[in-house]
């Protein structure tokens, strides 16, 4: 029988995580905003759609780099060193030879998008696939540990090294290679912490038997990848192949600010989600209410993080990264309408994951792939802001069948599970009024960056006070486990 301990050992394991999670998640993207911040001031939309446009190749083949051993490593219940092994050295050997393809086929790449200029940015970036070779064990173990610190600092490091990489090439006037130096300098970085603060090294073997027992699980991993590639790559590509990399450029920016918010607002809880919900996959109640419990406490920063975006960007774009950025804001504005499904959804896959039922997922992926690349596909020529209204459309199209699977999996009930964002949902619409109200009366009496500050001050003032005042309870509790 399970010791009464245990439950709220794992609980403190878990938050423990998140918090660091959290340093490691918003630290990280701080340091990365800034550089972006500077980067952005310094360089122009056309050097961000050259970066772009390489790394829709890159990532490609990332795909087919990115086995899952390194999820199946954090998702297997017993784990022998040979399993580690030979991890380590298959993703090695495969990272050399996608790296060496990467080099070779990166002069097709540059004719493919009539952009040449991105071939010897391309063959620089290949290094960073042997880098990552180098990464995915030891990061899995310290991930199946819950030890989030140890990864925190090695994130902080070698971003904040990388980045000072990347900011002083640009100030240099490096243009576009300031972008890549940054990223290889922060990878090489990573390597070097990880590979100091690990204890665990790959012995010389490599078994048949425990490569098929780590594949099993993730083919469907990389299979995710494939689909994850469509729908997060397509948009990337399309509007690099037919409407040229500024456009590309200023929808960059956009999503890059869809990015950092949901680093900073979903992933701190998403990461410690599948090492955690891994342990309850013999416990169905129990999983059933850490799932709901992630939600709540999601959707309490994703909702007001996410809407305030949408609703300040005009100020957001004008103030960080300067007027020649003005085509970002529709965009910005409209991917952001996305963070309540993020708040909901972007734990059902470390769900899937945990019951080990990647097949599920599999499946899931595959219809949102398929939906996103039709979308995008038909709105593409209409510009960049039809393409973001594609992917926020069809995600809600695709709620339903969302929800379902996750019913089917473990057996929620459909009404708790919608109710998390009940209250987080009233206080963002409360924080909401109170921006546009801001806006209305001071927009044209002060200037846009006072009005920003204003807003942020209120709505956040607004928000907490609405959340305290409609659930008292859960306000506390969420002060209880910040303490």
């Amino acid at each position: 029988m399970e010791s009464p301990k245990k439950p709220l050992s794992l609980r403190k394991e878990a938050i423990k995580g998140v918090f660091w999670s959290a340093i490691d998640s918003w630290g990280r993207q701080i340091i990365s905003f800034g550089v972006f911040f500077l980067l952005a001031r310094l360089l122009g939309p056309t050097t961000f759609g050259l970066t772009a446009l390489a790394s829709v190749f890159l990532a490609f083949l990332q795909v087919f780099l990115d086995q899952g051993l390194g999820q199946a490593i954090v998702q297997r219940q017993d784990l022998e060193p040979e399993h580690l092994d030979t991890a380590f050295w298959t993703n090695l050997g495969m990272s050399i030879l996608i790296a060496i393809i990467s080099i070779a086929c990166a002069g097709f790449a540059g004719e493919l998008f009539k952009e040449p200029q991105i071939t010897p940015i391309i063959r620089w970036l290949s290094i960073n696939f042997v880098f990552g070779a180098f990464n995915s064990v030891q990061t899995a173990i310290f991930q199946r540990r819950l030890a989030f610190k140890t990864l925190a600092t090695r994130s902080l490091l070698s971003v904040f090294i990388g980045g000072i990489v990347g900011v002083t090439m640009a100030f240099m006037g490096f243009g576009v290679w300031s972008l890549v130096g940054q990223q290889l300098i922060s990878s090489l970085v990573g390597v070097l912490i990880i590979w100091q603060i690990s204890d665990w090294r790959p012995g010389w073997r490599f078994s048949q038997k425990h490569f098929k027992e780590l594949f099993s699980f993730g083919v469907n991993v990389m299979g995710m990848n494939v689909f994850n590639f469509l729908t997060r790559r397509s948009d990337d590509f399309l509007i690099g192949y037919f409407l040229g990399s500024s456009a590309l450029g200023y929808y960059t920016v956009a999503y890059r600010i869809l990015s950092i918010l949901t680093e900073l607002l979903t992933s701190v809880i998403s990461k410690v989600s599948l090492p955690t919900f891994s342990r309850l996959q013999q416990e169905p109640e129990r999983l059933q209410n850490a799932l709901y419990q992630a939600i709540q406490l999601t959707s309490l920063l994703t909702f007001p993080g996410f809407f305030a975006t949408a609703a300040l960007a005009p100020e957001i774009v004008l103030f960080v990264f300067g007027e020649k950025w003005s085509p970002s804001i529709p965009v910005m504005q409209i991917l952001n309408l996305i963070g309540i499904l993020y708040a909901y959804f972007y734990f059902n896959g470390s769900v899937l994951m945990a019951i080990g039922k990647p097949s599920w997922k599999l499946g899931l992926d595959f219809v949102q792939a398929i939906g996103n690349l039709i979308a995008f596909a038909i709105t593409v020529k209409l510009g960049i802001v039809a393409v973001a209204a594609a992917y926020v459309i069809r995600g809600y199209l695709m709620a339903p069948l969302t929800i379902w699977v996750v019913w089917k999996a473990i057996h929620i009930n459909i009404w708790t599970y919608l109710r998390q964002g009940a209250v987080p949902f009233a206080g963002t619409v409360t924080m909401l009024v109170t921006i546009f109200t801001i806006k209305y009366f001071l927009g044209n009496v002060i200037s846009s960056s006072a009005v920003l500050a204003i807003a942020i001050l209120a709505g956040s003032t607004v928000y907490i006070l609405s959340v305290f005042l409609l659930a008292p309870k859960l306000f506390w509790q969420v002060v209880n486990i910040a303490r």
